[in-house]
């Protein structure tokens, strides 16, 4: 390559030989055709030679030409296809192309790894747990209005859920769109639902999700399918059907008999929410609809259809202290006694908790401390989120936590907490007790 292909370059950036000095160079002289050109690429420091002299016969090396092209750049030239050209030289030289990095920034990728272990002691279960857990989140630009979310995810287990089916697999679990239509905000696809209240759910779900923001508050509503062994428990004695006994038929012994599970069901949630000073409101409204299995008895289905309603308050009561409070309630029931086919649980239930402070995993020496309390009847919660407790029937349970946070250092941080609760229900006559230790050392990339 001839480095008199440089006057490409000086057209790119309007040569005006009379606004620069001469050129330093001894193999240029004033009457050559491309003088006024190394003129203005000179001054503006896009070449420099070799020394004394230009070389404007040598032959470059694509490098070369590409450090021209970075200098061009730098100075605010219009070269796109001499940097298209060059490229793969450009990028080993540490230079990004508009063009290219504009493509690039259109994905960008994050990353979690979560250490978790747990103490049970009680009725509830006994035993220690622990495990890794790695999530991959991969985000990408559709265009202005849409982005497109990806999350893999690895969990090997180190304890007791050794034998989980999902335990050392790599998989695709969350996959949806979020954008805009209109003033419509959406996300349709596959991803993680518990919205402001996983004390009702914190599940996967497919479906479509479309938010509104007005002035003073904001309503969004989901259409789901939603798949899970949500309305799980256990209840004490024997069941006959047609004569058929299951469970242990003997006058001194109890069987523990799985009452149901919820099948293909589909999930509908209506909510709003708005901010007064201090305080955050919402409002949501769960409905699920489909059919109930039962474990052991695969003959048995039946429709069902639930609603469960719930009130939330979020109150930062100064720049420290904040309390948060979730009422719930049920039309309905779903924990029954089998032995004598009457609903049992209350239809209404609340979570509290105080929180002081609290850990910013950005900032490294923040802390924060909670307390927490559970009244959580079977009745009025879908699949919530269990690190509370060793056993998710029985009734429902009830019962407190504490705990605390800290940040190491950035983007690396602990929560521990420790609960103490008991099945609403009972089992051989007795309520399970759990005492609960749940520790997660989180690090964010």
């Amino acid at each position: 390559m001839k480095k008199s292909l440089v006057l490409a370059m000086a057209m790119a950036m309007g040569v005006t030989a009379s606004a620069y000095a001469a050129n330093p160079f001894s193999d240029v002289a004033a009457g050559h055709w491309a003088y006024d050109s190394i003129n203005k690429l000179v001054a503006a420091g896009v070449v420099d030679g070799y020394g004394a002299t230009f070389g404007g016969e040598k032959l470059m090396t694509r490098y070369e030409m590409a450090q021209i092209v970075a200098k061009a750049m730098a100075k605010g030239a219009n070269v796109d296809k001499l940097a298209a050209e060059f490229a793969d030289e450009l990028d080993a030289l540490g230079v990004r192309v508009s063009k290219l990095e504009k493509k690039v920034d259109n994905v960008k990728v994050t990353g979690q790894i979560r250490y978790d272990y747990s103490d049970n002691n009680g009725r509830g279960g006994r035993g220690t747990d622990h495990g890794l857990r790695s999530r991959l989140f991969v985000e990408g630009k559709v265009n202005d209005n849409w982005t497109y979310t990806g999350m893999l995810q690895n969990y090997k287990s180190f304890g007791n859920s050794s034998s989980d089916s999902t335990a050392d697999k790599l998989e695709l679990k969350r996959a949806y769109f979020d954008g805009r239509l209109g003033g419509l905000k959406v996300r349709a696809g596959h991803w993680n639902e518990f919205f402001i209240n996983d004390t009702i759910l914190d599940d996967m779900i497919d479906g479509v999700q479309a938010s509104y923001d007005f002035k003073f508050f904001k309503v969004f509503g989901v259409a789901s399918k939603w798949s899970g062994d949500a309305y799980g428990t256990f209840v004490r004695g024997k069941y006959k059907d047609n004569g058929n006994v299951f469970g242990q038929n003997t006058a001194d012994k109890v069987a523990e008999i799985p009452f149901g599970y919820q099948d293909d069901a589909r999930l509908y949630i209506l909510g709003a929410s708005t901010k007064y000073k201090a305080i955050d409101f919402a409002f949501n409204y769960f409905k699920t609809t489909g059919t109930w299995g039962v474990d052991g008895f695969s003959d048995y289905q039946a429709g069902f259809e639930r609603n469960i309603y719930s009130v939330n308050a979020d109150w930062a009561i100064d720049k420290d202290w904040g309390l948060t409070y979730r009422y719930m309630w049920t039309d309905d029931r779903v924990a029954y006694d089998m032995e004598t086919g009457k609903g049992i649980g209350s239809k209404d239930g609340f979570f509290a908790q105080l929180n002081f402070k609290g850990a910013d995993p950005s900032k490294a020496g923040t802390w924060g401390l909670r307390a927490r309390y559970f009244d959580q009847p079977q009745n009025v919660w879908l699949y919530p989120t269990y690190d509370c407790t060793n056993f998710d029937a029985y009734g429902g349970y009830e019962g407190w936590g504490v705990g605390g946070s800290y940040t190491f250092a950035k983007n690396i941080f602990l929560d521990v907490d420790y609960y103490d609760t008991e099945s609403k229900g009972k089992v051989l006559g007795h309520k399970l007790t759990d005492r609960k230790v749940y520790s997660q050392l989180w690090f964010l990339f």
